[in-house]
């Protein structure tokens, strides 16, 4: 890895436990999805392939930061985004949310080979490929011009149907009109 200093200082700073490449993937999240979709999936976070990312994931969920956070951009046929724990929150001012993140640090880049396909979480971010923080999206069909330009973080190895039924945005941007669908809940399954 070529960040294996910063990677170490990060892990320490989030008061992590390293999540060596050794180890393989995992730990898991349970999302609860509630709104138009109801239910439960479970990401398996690919620590394997994006170890600082999976680790600020992790340590977000641990904090209860993902709980009633929106999905506010769902593009049909493309993906579902959420993770804005500055904006995105019930009572907050939903035409903000997309343009926030958390108090920890952004994340230098993890690109790797793993293609984007149905399911597969990634990392948001903007122009600059050392932005992400939060936010993620989840793959609803694959979506190979995304390869090796977004950090991906994980995939969908239960509830892919309750992803399917998350309440679609409207527009050219995907922005979620009205009441969006919301991660009720976070958890990290070790």
């Amino acid at each position: 890895m070529r960040n294996a200093g910063l990677a170490a200082a990060l892990l320490a700073a989030l008061a992590v436990p390293a999540l060596a490449q050794e180890d393989g993937p995992g730990p898991n999240l349970e999302v609860v999805i509630s709104g138009e979709s109801n239910g439960t999936i479970i990401i398996d976070m690919l620590s394997d392939v994006a170890p600082l990312h999976v680790a600020q994931i992790t340590a977000l969920a641990e904090q209860g930061a993902y709980d009633d956070v929106a999905f506010h951009r769902v593009i049909d046929g493309f993906m579902a985004q959420t993770g804005d724990v500055e904006h995105g929150k019930s009572g907050s001012d939903m035409r903000r949310a997309g343009t926030g993140g958390s108090d920890l640090p952004d994340l230098p880049a993890e690109f790797s080979d793993v293609p984007y396909e149905r399911g597969i979480v990634g990392m948001a971010r903007s122009q600059n490929p050392d932005s992400a923080n939060s936010q993620f999206f989840i793959m609803f069909d694959q979506g190979s011009f995304l390869n090796g330009q977004y950090t991906v973080v994980g995939r969908v190895i239960e509830g892919m149907e309750v992803v399917d039924a998350i309440k679609r945005g409207t527009g050219a941007n995907g922005a979620v009109v009205g009441a969006p669908d919301r991660m009720s809940s976070v958890k990290v399954l070790r």
